[in-house]
């Protein structure tokens, strides 16, 4: 089996130099890519793999990252194959000028960081069971990055280590490291025409063992409300607080079906944004469940709530605008069953556990299964997305590359 102490050599590095770039989206910008920084990022991913030797490396005028490799000696014929992994990180968090820090043979104990944030082991089992390993954190300050760069670097490590062991014999390979994924907007302007995998894999998962193959189906609401303003000294009678009204429109929504409140195949309604002033207010607002007809009675709901609203603001108006982001990508990828037996073959070879589990969320594969390639998700080593205490197993980050590689034999003899 290979070892993880030379794949850890490759992918440390690696990863600790892209967390570096500063690619927090921004989903209010309509363009694709939402920051120049994914730009950066995503030039320098480029430069990289060329000077891996892989000639067939394009970045696309909406920063989508591309490269090929030809399989080996009498497997060119074998099918495509490919893995996908995210440039952006999550606007919940800052991801400027984050600060990694490696620590070796962890201790197990509790970890200070800045501003009175600490990870904590006895809150944290995933941080406990790491004791003599190596991990690694942030400073407190910011996000880690490991949603999604701990994919990249994987991705591009186990190539790297192919490309340097000739006698591992493979199938064409495509890589495709996309911008804009945590916004929710699908994949804008992919190359889909280009595209030459039959089936991909997204490495934009969690800890060791994780395999996902169904997500939520996403939607978002945008929802407009038109008060009626006028001095408050005047207001009996006359004013429809907007603000007031985007308040309550948010109370109404069942505390029980709120992220916080529900877990594995249970849906929510999460408020992600308020603003607004006495004439008008927005409230931005995701929506989540595994099944179509659970997502179809949220939106009725949403319809309701708007009603209710304007029955308590006499002259105030609700607008229900609601956008669909992504569909669970289950039907398509059991009609591909040898996607996920190869799957679970690699788990197997690398010497991993799997675990699947439903994807509380969704990622780029959820879009791209839903546009004819199938798509599951496999783990990174990284936990605590989104957040301050957001960490990394290298050893776990180590055996991702494992499966990877295993993947990559596997699809070669098919």
């Amino acid at each position: 089996m290979i070892e993880d102490k030379a794949l850890a050599e490759l992918l440390v590095p690696r990863f600790l130099k892209y967390v570096r770039y500063w690619t927090t989206s921004d989903r209010r910008v309509a363009e694709t890519p939402s920051t120049p920084g994914q730009w950066d990022l995503a030039k320098a991913l480029a430069e990289e793999l060329k000077g891996l030797g892989i000639r067939d490396v394009e970045l696309t005028d909406h920063c989508y990252v591309i490269a090929r490799l030809g399989g080996t000696a009498g497997k060119e014929g074998a099918p495509t194959v490919g893995f996908m992994a995210h440039m952006d990180t999550s606007e919940d968090v800052s991801g400027r000028d984050v600060k990694a820090r490696v620590v070796k043979n962890y201790d197990g104990k509790k970890i200070s960081l800045a501003g009175g944030y600490a990870l904590d082991p006895a809150a944290d089992p995933g941080l406990a069971a790491q004791k003599g390993r190596d991990i690694i954190h942030t400073d407190g300050t910011t996000l880690l990055g490991a949603d999604n760069k701990a994919g990249i670097a994987e991705a591009i490590t186990a190539l790297e280590y192919i490309l340097h062991h000739p006698e591992i014999s493979h199938g064409p390979l495509e890589i495709i490291f996309t911008p804009d994924e945590e916004t929710g907007k699908g994949l804008p302007d992919f190359p889909l025409e280009q595209i030459r995998s039959v089936a991909c894999y997204t490495l934009d998962g969690g800890p060791i063992g994780e395999l996902e193959a169904e997500c939520f189906n996403a939607w978002k609401a945008d929802i407009e409300f038109t008060g009626k303003a006028i001095h408050v000294g005047a207001a009996r009678g006359v004013l429809a607080n907007a603000v007031l009204m985007a308040a309550s429109y948010a109370a109404m929504l069942p505390r029980s079906e709120s992220p916080e409140a529900t877990d594995g195949y249970y849906g929510y309604y999460c408020p992600h944004e308020i603003q607004g002033n006495l004439e008008s207010a927005s409230l931005e607002l995701l929506l989540r469940d595994f099944d179509r007809a659970g997502m179809d009675r949220r939106l009725a709901a949403l319809e309701k709530f708007a009603g209710a609203i304007e029955a308590q603001f006499p002259g105030g108006t609700v607008t229900v605008k609601p956008r669909m982001q992504y569909v669970n990508m289950r039907e398509k990828i059991e009609a591909r069953p040898e996607v996920m037996e190869i799957l679970k073959r690699a788990f197997d070879n690398a010497g991993v556990e799997s675990r699947l589990k439903p994807i509380r969320g969704g990622t780029d594969g959820s879009r791209l299964t839903e546009l004819g390639i199938p798509t599951p998700n496999i783990f990174t080593g990284g936990y605590n997305f989104h957040s301050r205490l957001e960490w990394a197993s290298i050893p776990e980050m180590a055996a991702a590359c494992r499966v990877v590689i295993e993947l990559i034999r596997l699809w070669g003899d098919v």
